[in-house]
Parts: C-alpha cells; sequence; structure tokens
C-alpha cells in the first residue's frame, strides 16, 4: 500500500461550548437559573451582581423626600438640653463600653476576651414583624404522623408488653392513618417460642382499641367503615342523627357508596329529610385522618413573565426578581495585559471570556423566552379576555414558525416556565393544546372543550347527574364533534367522577 495525502471538502454540524452553555440554560427553571447562577458568581471573580439604575433613581427621589421631611422636622424639633441623657434615646458610648487602648501584646494561647475585659450585654431580641423573615420556617408543619402518635404514646401509661404491641401496630400504620396489616400477622410477628407466656390475639385487639382513642379522631382503622365508626363513637351522645348515622354505616355502607338513595331510604326507614341530614352528618368526618397530621408543604412557583394589561393592550415583561443582575467586575478586568502571557494573565483572560459568554447566555435566555411569552399571548388574547372556553388551539410548531425557530428550542423555553396573568400562574405549556374540529368548518381547542365539560358538569341536576353521552350530545349541538370517550377522558383528567358518583341527594 501507498500512502498519500488527500483533501476533501465536507460539511459538519459541532456544538461549541457557548452554544451547550446557551441551551443548558435555556431549559433551566427559576430556582435551576438561580442556583448556576450563584454558582457562576462564586467560582468566577470575573462577575459581580450590578444594581438597578432604575432603582437608584428611585430611591434617589425617596431619600431627597425623607430629607426635605427631615429638614421640616428638624425645625420644629425642640432643642435637647445640654444635660440630655444618651441613653434614653440611644446606646450609651460610656467609657465602660469603649473599646481598650491598653490590650496586652502577650496574652496565653486560651485566653478568651471575656476573661480579660467585660463584654457588653447583648441587646435583648426584638418580637416584633422585622423578626418574621422566617415565618414559612417556623410555621411549617414539621411533624409526621409517625412522631404525633409516639408523642401520645409516651404520655399513655402501657406495660412493656403492651408498648412492644403498640409499636408494632403504629410501624403497620400508613400515612392515611390506617392499619395496612391483619391483626394475625402482627400477632405472628411478634410470637416467642421461647417465651413462658405467649402473647395472645386479644392482648393486641386491646391495645388496638386503645390506639384508636388517639389523635386524630379515627386512627388505626382497618377500613373506612371502622374509621368513620371511630369518629361517629367519639362525639357528644347528644349529637343530632347520631345513632341513624351509625346504623347507616354499620348496615348500608355500600348502598352510600353507590349513592343508591332509593334502596337507602326504603331500607333505613328514613324520610329524605331526615336521610338528608344523616348524610350532612357522615360528610363532616374525614376518610383520610393521617391527612391532618402528615401535610406536604406546600410549592411556591416563581413566574417567569408577568402579563398585565395596559391602556387596553396585553404586555408582557419579564420578572425581574427570577434572577439577580450580573456583570463584568470592571476592576478586575482592567488588571488584564495584552502583552502579558503569564499564567495569572492568561487566567484572568480566560475567566473574563467566559463572564462575557455566560452573561450573552443569559441574555439570550431572557430574549428567546420574552418573544416566546409574547407570542403566545398574542395568539391567546381570547383566554386572557373572556377565560378557558375562549382558549384556541396551539402547537409548537405554530409559535416556532413565528419567531423562526426550531420547535426543541420551543419546548426547552416552555418547560418549567410559568407566566403570571390576571387569571392565575400557569405554565407556559398550557397554552398549548390539540383541536378538535367543529361543524362551521372550524376549530376548538381540547382546553375549551375540558372547560366547557366543566362548566355543564357544574350546572347539572344533582339528583340526576349528566352521563358522558348526554355530555357530549350537548356539546354535538354547539356545533362540537366529541365522542363519549372523549368526554370521559376530558372528565377522568380533571378529576371528576363519573355521574353514578356525583348523584346526591338534595
Amino acid at each position: 500500500m501507498k500512502a498519500s495525502l488527500q483533501l476533501k471538502l465536507g460539511q459538519s454540524l459541532t456544538m461549541t461550548p457557548q452554544l451547550q452553555q446557551a441551551i443548558r440554560l435555556l431549559q433551566l427553571s427559576t430556582l435551576d437559573l438561580q442556583q448556576e447562577i450563584q454558582q457562576a458568581l462564586e467560582s468566577n471573580p470575573m462577575l459581580e451582581t450590578s444594581e438597578d439604575d432604575d432603582q437608584s433613581e428611585t430611591d434617589t427621589g425617596n431619600d431627597e423626600r425623607e430629607a426635605n421631611a427631615t429638614e421640616s422636622a428638624a425645625e420644629t424639633a425642640p432643642e435637647p438640653s445640654p444635660d440630655w441623657d444618651e441613653t434614653e434615646n440611644g446606646p450609651d458610648w460610656s467609657s465602660e463600653n469603649e473599646i481598650p487602648d491598653n490590650i496586652p501584646d502577650d496574652l496565653p494561647v486560651d485566653t478568651a476576651w471575656d476573661d480579660i475585659y467585660q463584654s457588653a450585654p447583648a441587646p435583648a431580641a426584638r418580637n416584633d414583624d422585622e423578626n418574621d423573615h422566617d415565618f414559612e420556617t417556623r410555621n411549617s408543619p414539621t411533624e409526621t404522623l409517625q412522631d404525633h402518635l409516639e408523642w401520645q404514646l409516651n404520655l399513655t401509661p402501657m406495660s412493656e408488653r403492651d408498648q412492644a404491641i403498640a409499636h408494632a401496630l403504629m410501624d403497620a400504620v400508613d400515612e392515611r392513618g390506617y392499619l395496612t396489616s391483619p391483626l394475625e400477622e402482627i400477632h405472628a410477628g411478634m410470637q416467642d417460642e421461647n417465651d413462658e407466656d405467649p402473647l395472645e390475639l386479644d392482648e393486641v385487639e386491646a391495645v388496638l382499641h386503645r390506639l384508636q382513642h388517639f389523635d386524630p379522631s379515627g386512627v388505626f382503622a382497618r377500613d373506612l367503615q371502622e374509621c368513620l365508626l371511630i369518629q361517629l363513637n367519639q362525639l357528644p351522645p347528644d349529637t343530632p342523627w347520631l345513632a341513624q348515622a351509625r346504623l347507616v354505616i354499620t348496615h348500608y355502607i355500600n348502598l352510600l357508596g353507590n349513592r343508591d338513595y332509593a334502596q337507602l331510604l326504603r331500607r333505613s326507614r328514613l324520610k329524605e329529610d331526615q336521610l338528608r341530614d344523616v348524610l350532612a352528618l357522615i360528610t363532616g368526618l374525614n376518610p383520610r385522618p393521617g391527612d391532618v397530621i402528615d401535610r406536604a408543604e406546600p410549592d411556591y412557583v416563581i413566574p417567569d413573565v408577568i402579563v398585565r394589561k395596559h391602556n387596553g393592550r396585553w404586555r408582557v415583561e419579564l420578572n425581574p426578581e427570577i434572577a439577580p443582575r450580573i456583570r463584568v467586575n470592571a476592576s478586575y478586568a482592567s488588571f488584564i495585559r495584552r502583552a502579558d502571557s503569564s499564567a495569572d494573565n492568561t487566567y484572568m483572560r480566560d475567566q473574563l471570556q467566559e463572564a462575557k459568554w455566560f452573561i450573552k447566555s443569559l441574555q439570550s435566555r431572557n430574549e428567546t423566552l420574552l418573544k416566546v411569552a409574547t407570542r403566545i399571548v398574542e395568539h391567546q388574547q381570547g383566554f386572557l379576555d373572556q377565560g378557558e372556553e375562549a382558549m384556541k388551539p396551539l402547537i409548537l410548531s405554530d409559535i416556532a414558525q413565528a419567531v423562526e425557530m426550531h420547535e426543541s428550542t420551543i419546548s426547552r423555553v416552555t418547560t418549567q416556565k410559568y407566566m403570571h396573568t390576571p387569571r392565575g400562574i400557569f405554565e407556559l405549556k398550557y397554552f398549548f393544546s390539540s383541536h378538535v374540529s367543529t361543524d362551521e368548518g372550524g376549530e376548538c381547542s381540547s382546553t375549551a372543550i375540558r372547560a366547557m365539560i366543566k362548566k355543564l358538569i357544574a350546572a347539572e341536576t344533582p339528583k340526576k347527574p349528566l352521563s358522558d353521552s348526554k355530555i357530549a350530545a350537548m356539546l354535538g349541538e354547539q356545533g362540537i364533534k366529541v365522542a363519549r370517550r372523549t368526554v370521559a377522558k376530558y372528565r377522568e383528567a380533571m378529576h371528576i367522577p363519573p355521574s353514578n358518583e356525583r348523584k346526591r341527594l338534595v
């Protein structure tokens, strides 16, 4: 074989580090972006946070107004007397609190400041609104259901044997407050062959009855029927319709679950108005008692863009609080010398280039986000003016063509990005939906169809709720062709139960 050199021309797509960084920042959520900016500020000495010029101008105007107010107040304020005691209105800078000048040069290694000089007393903690900055941390529920039950168990006098049984029962309680394991299984797991006094099943059941009096009411129940009966037994004996409620729960809970009120009236021998009062008492019970204690912390959403109406037109602007403004540190950048090729100068030059790329990527992200959000608002003005029923069908390719970008870029922009509107905070993905053809040849958004289904169900007669077929027929009368299974799919997506479960006695 003979070695030779050949020249070839070709095209290939390569992603530069700058493009990779821009794409990565584009798909980050608000919280992830804040962490990324904070990490960049800590790792790159060329970056620093910049103050808002507009805010500075505002603060200057406020300072001028405060200065004028201070001057006018000073003119009317009385002159302080020569023997004015400063301790009444401020700190007393006496000689005891001043920093002494005669500090010894040589002190032992283990010497503390308090060993030589007397420290000033710590200021008393202020109990006002200024100390309420950590309100969420101090008031958020940190106690779980298991902790709440353990606390009550420590206050209950029990023998060591009963304590062991109680702990075994507590381990079998789920987050709803229900006992998930049968008593026979718990009893078998606690058996000890070498024990001279074997554990009896009656002892486990006796401890269970004691634990069922714990808070929240209904905990340690084995099923829904027992949970409701426990709560009814803890009500005052003179509660109206208490005996009838126990009768319905004990013997006719299946009819109650199926909303078969005709059979329930006939078998319980109650009148319609009496059954209505009984159901009101049962409805006030909690079928998931564990949720009262073991609650998840709320998730707060920070919107990326804000939409508001100004002079009859919808305006879109970026949320200025989602990320701090950063800039290149001019002091450090002035230290760079062009002709210097030392390691320190090369490091500073590389950091300056990375800082410029990072700032440019952030600007590109904000511009793309604002451009996409503006197009979405222009297309969905009917939703902002009239509500969900006026939502128009929209897909990613429509916005991609409008802003002259690829669909993958639009998908990255609209993922985990939120828009604050007068109708609430929505993810940008919410405004995209498929379409359904109408009799007039137009298109209707699936989001609008869901809103129509929800409106029809809200206006239905509780005694005779609308079936999926009836809803599909009513939508057909409005010119929207929707099959019954499509209505069922949309209804289930909105967590609305079927017609037989929506039926209630009024």
